[in-house]
């Protein structure tokens, strides 16, 4: 068959004929070839027999170099024209109640068949002479991918229970593939969620980034919601699901809202960070939600709270705690601030000081704001970025003239120190504040001549001695 023509496959079944050891490749590979994805670099492959030594003489045989064992679970590693290249003892497998280590005894290729996650994982193609290239599909998976289902082989609870890190790789399946998860498997998930709870915090970010990463998310936050799997994962996103209606006046259901702003996003971005921000930017709205007669709800201050909910959630999920992290909190913290920008009543001041505490993150804001309008009514949807191309106009002339993004002060705390013969202290922060607020109120240009001028005159106000 074509798609086994290649070094690796005919390598690994000569010495596996040689070795009198039946030998496959399985799971994703297979499958992603079916599907005709042709981006898979890795390639799994089952021995019964003794995978370790398999592995060894194939990529003595190709030239691949350094093999990785692990005697222990029977599996060797090697890279081979940049694919990555597992093997693996075909085995069955066992569970304790409170783990998803396994209990491995070596097997048939029908029970590690039995042991995989779905049956379009549970695909394997024959290696050895005897049976090249033909498909063992015990549990019809080559249909499955046909109708788009994720099914678990087995009782879905029991899959689930033996590793329910399962779950949210069917739900991320779904969204990479956009297929259908089988009602029943579903229903296995939600009554399974509970043990979620044995899984690593990087386990599950994991799954959430590629789920993020997908061309569409809301596919597989979808599935964690009505699973009740992001109920226990990122409750403070659970929670915004609901609507609440006093006097007649109801908010939009800011959940699906999320979702939909999630999507807007990732059509322009790819960047997982700035997809965390959309899926993140409203959380704080649960917590304030008040309604005021006359008004209607209100959600006043969400937006500081919802960066400090971030925080909480990163290190709950022992995601990164650096600049990505930053980049989260300053997106979700800025989120309201360019729809002001966009009134004619908007000062220049204001333009700079957005344009200034924004920084280099000023391109990601704008994508999220403007992510951020779901209206259905298409005239206030074209005001709402005809709004935000005002924004963008205002942007592009305050820093072409007072080239603020990434702002460094024209006089530093040197040169203060130098003029005024001072040891560092208050007071030159104090001047330095002074100096930035002027620069941002537009008071005076954004040059050291400038600078140092309101310097002086600061200081021979304040009676400072100069040298």
């Amino acid at each position: 068959m074509d798609i086994l023509n290649q070094d690796i496959f005919k390598t690994v079944g000569a010495v596996s004929d040689e070795m009198n050891a039946p030998c496959f490749v399985i799971g994703g590979w297979v499958r992603d070839q079916l599907l005709k994805r042709d981006n898979s670099m890795d390639i799994d492959i089952v021995v019964v027999g003794d995978a370790l030594e398999v592995a060894k003489r194939s990529s003595s045989r190709l030239k691949a170099g350094k093999v990785s064992t692990f005697k222990k679970f029977g599996t060797a590693h090697f890279k081979f024209n940049k694919m990555d290249i597992e093997f693996v003892q075909a085995r069955s497998e066992s569970y304790a109640s409170d783990s998803r280590k396994p209990n491995v005894k070596p097997g048939t290729l029908e029970e590690d068949q039995y042991r995989r996650d779905f049956t379009i994982n549970s695909m394997a193609y024959g290696l050895n002479k005897i049976n090249w290239g033909e498909l063992q599909d015990p549990f019809n998976g080559k249909d499955d991918l046909t109708k788009k289902i994720i099914r678990t082989p087995l009782n879905p609870e029991k899959t689930f229970a033996d590793d329910p890190l399962r779950m949210l790789r069917a739900i991320r399946f779904a969204s990479q593939l956009n297929f259908k998860i089988d009602a029943n498997t579903f229903d296995g998930i939600k009554r399974s969620a509970e043990r979620v709870s044995i899984l690593s915090a990087e386990r599950i970010h994991s799954e959430l980034n590629k789920i993020l990463s997908c061309k569409v998310p809301s596919i597989g936050l979808s599935l964690l919601q009505k699973s009740e799997l992001m109920r226990l994962i990122i409750p403070e996103v659970y929670e915004l699901e609901g609507v609440d209606e006093i006097e007649g006046h109801m908010h939009k259901d800011n959940f699906w809202h999320t979702l939909e702003v999630v999507d807007n996003l990732s059509k322009s971005s790819e960047n997982l960070w700035h997809r965390w921000s959309a899926l993140l930017h409203d959380i704080g709205k649960p917590p304030v939600k008040k309604f005021v007669e006359s008004i209607g709800w209100t959600f006043h201050g969400h937006e500081f709270l919802g960066g400090k909910m971030a925080k909480n959630i990163f290190k709950r999920l022992s995601l990164p705690l650096d600049d990505r992290l930053q980049l989260v909190v300053k997106l979700i913290r800025m989120s309201s601030r360019p729809i002001a920008v966009s009134s004619d009543l908007a000062t220049e001041s204001a333009v700079r000081r957005l344009l200034f505490d924004a920084g280099n993150s000023i391109e990601f804001l704008m994508a999220l704001c403007e992510a951020d309008i779901t209206t259905k009514n298409p005239k206030r949807k074209k005001k709402y970025l005809e709004n935000f191309q005002i924004v963008r106009s205002r942007l592009i002339e305050v820093e072409k003239r007072d080239k603020l993004r990434n702002w460094q002060p024209p006089v530093d705390g040197i040169q203060l120190m130098k003029w005024f013969n001072m040891e560092p202290g208050k007071e030159i922060g104090i001047i330095k504040a002074i100096i930035r607020e002027a620069v941002l109120d537009g008071q005076i240009s954004n040059t050291f001549e400038a600078a140092k001028d309101l310097a002086f005159d600061y200081a021979e106000k304040k009676g400072i001695i100069k040298n």
